[in-house]
């Protein structure tokens, strides 16, 4: 981000990177599209890459990793990391897609993670993925709008505001129209708009998202409510803060390589090739090392100096809720990020990754705030102790406090998501 963007324009434009990314693998086609115009070179997993100083990004499935290489870099130069991930909970569609009941057209689907399945309720929804034909060729393809899932009258559950329970199975399948199912074909109309032959359809990976588009409003238009923030939210920081870095020429003087690693599959524990607990990051850092000739010995010498901000959303205090979360510790909406921190290493925050985040926000002009469970609650996870893990990568985490996570439309303070950017450049910049 240049040192002279506004809040304002920031928040424009992560409005128009999330109306782009319906899906993980639109986000990903965007983030490599955006880099493209940045005058990143997109390579091939299969074939021999380059070694000369340049930006560049690879792009497996949902998931995209891009970095800048320096001129100043060699065998042991250190990874500066911003990993984040691409996907949302909400559904996916099953096989055997076109469903009906009692003359109404409905869309079979499996619940995808961990969404807040009531606020999926009344609204308009698109599906939004990807078509594999048979030859192997794949087509991003979305509706607009184009389903919802509707909720019970009132008048015939009046109990519906003492407690909704919704059956996973019978409660959630969307209508799309009316008519019976073998009217209609899900997968011939994707096709359709693919611009692709129904019977070449071989595959598809295809979720719902939420149709309303991002805005601003409140006291000074200061809150911000979309879809998906949970984790776009970091991955439009860090792909902003990358570029950036690399527009004004920081990377020669910051003495390290800056990774955007931006995966899938985290809301499913992340245990797939493009997700956290994959090969996908090693396999890019190894092949970068390889390139500057690092052997095995200096490549532990470099993640030995190198450093990973794990940036997923957090919790702001609830004002409704207050006792759900730790009676001292208390984020608020507009405080600035979060460091997030626990002591069962379900975040990766140690002493010395707190004093880094504390460097990078100064360095920023940004306000944080530190994030704990409370003890009753038990929090969740990252991909910062699965990095860890598997590269012994010193790690943190942080990320945008949130209200309504998970979500259809998740909820945050303008301020904070700017200031997140800003700290991740000063990340790069090697504070």
């Amino acid at each position: 981000m240049s040192a002279t963007i506004s809040t304002s324009d920031y928040i424009s434009d992560f409005s128009r990177f999330i109306a782009a990314s319906p899906s993980s693998y639109h986000a990903a086609a965007e983030a490599g599209r955006r880099l493209d115009e940045a005058g990143f070179t997109r390579l091939s997993e299969s074939e021999q890459w380059p070694t000369s100083p340049g930006g560049r990004y690879v792009i497996r499935d949902g998931a995209i990793i891009a970095w800048v290489q320096p001129e100043t870099a060699d065998k042991d130069t250190p990874f500066r990391i911003l990993g984040a991930h691409t996907d949302s909970p909400g559904f996916k569609l099953k096989p055997k897609p076109t469903i009906g009941s009692n003359g109404w057209l409905q869309a079979g689907v499996e619940v995808y993670g961990g969404p807040l399945l009531n606020s999926w309720l009344d609204r308009e929804l698109e599906l939004a993925g990807r078509l594999v034909t048979q030859d192997g060729a794949e087509f991003l393809v979305r509706t607009g709008p184009f389903l919802r899932i509707p909720q019970l009258a009132i008048h015939l559950d009046r109990d519906a505001n003492s407690g909704l329970t919704l059956d996973r199975q019978r409660h959630t399948a969307p209508v799309f129209g009316v008519g019976d199912d073998g009217q209609a074909d899900l997968i011939a109309h994707l096709a359709m708009l693919a611009g692709v032959e129904a019977d070449e359809v071989a595959g598809y990976d295809i979720l719902t998202a939420d149709t309303n588009p991002p805005a601003r409003f409140g006291l000074e238009d200061s809150l911000f409510a979309a879809g998906r923030m949970d984790n776009l939210s970091s991955v439009f920081a860090g792909l902003n803060a990358l570029i950036s870095h690399s527009d004004a020429g920081e990377a020669d003087s910051a003495g390290n390589i800056s990774v955007l690693a931006a995966f899938d599959h985290e809301e499913l524990g992340s245990e797939s090739r493009s997700g956290a607990s994959g090969p996908l990051l090693d396999d890019v850092l190894t092949r970068i090392g390889a390139g500057l000739g690092a052997t095995a010995t200096d490549r532990l010498r470099a993640y030995a100096e190198s450093w990973c901000l794990s940036s997923d959303a957090g919790h702001s205090v609830h004002p409704n809720y207050a006792e759900k979360h730790d009676p001292a510790n208390r984020p608020v909406a507009g405080g600035g990020p979060l460091l997030k921190i626990n002591a069962n290493q379900r975040y990766a925050t140690d002493a010395h990754g707190a004093a880094l985040w504390s460097r990078a926000c100064a360095a920023a002009g940004a306000e944080y705030q530190e994030f704990v469970s409370n003890n009753t609650v038990p929090c969740g996870s990252t991909i910062g102790p699965l990095t860890a893990t598997r590269l012994g990568i010193r790690t943190v985490d942080v990320g945008v406090p949130l209200l309504s996570m998970h979500s259809a439309r998740e909820l945050a303070h303008v301020d904070d998501l700017w200031a997140l950017a800003a700290a991740v450049r000063m990340f790069f910049a090697g504070v």
